[in-house]
This record gives structure tokens, sequence and C-alpha cells, in this order.
């Protein structure tokens, strides 16, 4: 009894080596690979490229005239945009141009009692832009060339007006918001200078009128 007792024992313990030894084999033979969950596909975004957009918004500033001295101007303005971006690494340069409709002006009655009025009908500007870009988030400083009309009238003459060449500097923000397009916020000082009004402004002074504002302007673009 003792004996088969024994040769029971033997025969489990090899049944269990010889388990462990296949199991130790197909474990060899066929390892299990760890779970490797692949990369999400995530482009780098790129603002290099042509765009048209809209842009609109507000100005304030100041006029001068001889006789009266400076007196400010206020007003809105809106128009089109088109640009060009080349971005090499984080850094982002172009060259935009604008075109708007504009309503600022103002009018004093010092020394100049029926009402001297100033007013700039149409902007447009040629800035380039650099820019150090955060993937969608591209703030950037601009400047360039300012063109624009000022007009100068008194009740009772017939006024006058010129298209100035001057000059613009700024900065701004534009971010990608969906698809191609991109909105931006941006702020620029235009100085026009000054042309001479003649006798057309009054009857015996001649005036030079200076033109300059302050402008914050937010757009769309869309890019292609």
């Amino acid at each position: 009894m003792k004996r088969m007792f024994l040769a029971g024992l033997v025969a489990l313990a090899t049944g269990a080596l010889a388990g462990a030894a296949d199991a130790a084999d197909l474990g060899g033979r066929y390892p299990q690979q760890p779970y490797v969950k692949a990369p999400l596909y995530n482009p780098v975004f790129s603002w290099t490229g042509f765009y048209l957009g809209l842009n609109g918004g507000g100005g304030w500033g100041g006029s001068t005239w001889d006789r009266t001295g400076s007196f400010d101007l206020s007003g809105g303005v809106i128009g089109g945009t088109a640009g060009f971006n080349w971005q090499t690494t984080q850094f982002v340069f172009g060259i935009e141009g604008d075109v708007d409709w504009s309503g600022v002006g103002g009018t004093t009655v010092t020394s100049c009692p029926t009402g001297c009025t100033t007013r700039n009908d149409w902007l447009g500007t040629v800035r380039g832009r650099a820019g150090y870009a955060f993937d969608r988030f591209l703030p950037y400083v601009t400047g360039g060339l300012a063109a624009g009309d000022i007009r100068a009238s008194t009740p009772g003459f017939a006024g006058a007006s010129q298209t100035n060449l001057g000059w613009t500097l700024g900065a701004g923000v534009e971010a990608a918001i969906v698809g191609n397009w991109s909105a931006k916020a941006e702020y620029l000082h235009v100085d026009l200078g000054s042309f001479n009004c003649g006798l057309s402004c009054g009857p015996t002074v001649t005036d030079n009128v200076s033109f300059h504002e302050e402008l914050l302007r937010g757009g769309v673009n869309y890019r292609f």
C-alpha cells in the first residue's frame, strides 16, 4: 500500500514537471507582445500661404489747423485685406495690404466760429509683418506705408482735399480658428502728414491741415 502511494506521488510530480516544461517551451516559441497604442497623428500647423479677409473697427486721433490748433477726431472703418505669409521654423514673415472706407473726422470752433472740419474718407496700407508662431496662435508686429485723403472744410467755402502718403506702425495677434479661417485683432498708428488748404478754407487765412489716428481693428482671413 505504501509503495502504491509513493508511486502515485512520483507520477503526479512527473506530470506537473512535464506540463511546466511544455508551457515554458510554448512561451519561448510564441512570446506575448506588449500592447502599444498607436500615436495620434497631429500635423504641425503652417501659416504659409495667400489669404483674403475683411476687417473693421474704430479710430481716434487728431488734426491741426494753423488757426485752430489741435482738435480730436473719431469714427469707424471697414474694408478688405489681402496678404501672404511665409513660415520658417516658428518665425512668420509676410506682407499685407488693405483698403478701408473711413468715417474718422471731427470739428472745432476754436478760432473758427462756423466750424473747421477735418475728415478721412478712405485709408489704405501696405505693410510688412513679422511674427513668432505658437502653433495656431501668432503674435506679430507690422509697419509700412499708409495712404489716404485729408479733407478740410469750413461752411460757406469750397473746402479742399488731398491724397497723402504717410506711414503706419503697430502690432496684433492672429489665431487659426476652424478650417482655413483665422481671426485677428490689431492696433495701428497712422500718420498722413499735412497739406495746405489755401483760401478754400477761409477768406484771409491759409491753413496747413494735418491728420493722424490710432486704429483698433478686428478681422477674419481665409487662407488658400
